[in-house]
């Protein structure tokens, strides 16, 4: 039951995070709706902060496990979008929100996560001092979050992932002629 009882509340509370900003939502909206008491909130979760750090960092942590390896840097993109597409909304209401702070932290843990995974299998069969993998990865990693974070910033008009796509045809052609 009690297990029950905590994803009816998170459920609700994405519900909600989805119709209105975070600071119109408070503690009596969640447990009406999910026909609970204010204890039984209580007893799951200290406050709404601690609902929303276990939320994204739910988020994140499924990302993690659906994407154990990465293949491409297109995949990369896809991962990272997949989860803030998921809840449009309510990603966007956290992000505008006092809160932001654990969006932003378990964003660049995920970019950090999908961009390690993908760089290390690319370059595991090649020549690279592991400084310089680090760097990659810390630089790729930097780019992905940023990237979602400047389409937060632009209220999310532009389709990412139309963006991310062809910042890799881009990646891939500028390769290319490296390679030559």
């Amino acid at each position: 039951m009690a297990n029950f009882t905590r994803t009816a509340i998170k459920e609700t509370f994405l519900k909600l995070l989805n119709q209105q900003p975070l600071n119109q939502i408070t503690v009596k909206n969640i447990v009406e709706d999910c026909g609970i008491n204010r204890n039984s909130f209580y007893y799951h979760f200290e406050d709404l902060p601690s609902l929303v750090e276990e939320i994204v960092g739910e988020q994140v942590r499924n990302l993690v496990q659906k994407h154990p390896t990465v293949s491409s840097v297109e995949e990369c993109a896809d991962a990272v979008i997949e989860l803030v597409m998921e809840n449009r909304r309510a990603i966007y209401h956290i992000y505008n929100s006092v809160s932001r702070d654990v969006f932003e932290r378990h964003l660049m843990d995920g970019c950090g996560h999908i961009v390690s995974t993908y760089l290390k299998a690319e370059f595991a069969e090649k020549p690279i001092d592991p400084a310089d993998l680090d760097a990659l990865i810390r630089l790729h990693k930097c780019a992905c979050f940023g990237s979602v974070i400047d389409w937060l910033n632009s209220g999310m008009k532009d389709d990412i992932a139309d963006y991310f796509r062809r910042v890799c045809v881009l990646q891939k052609s500028g390769l290319e002629r490296l390679e030559r």
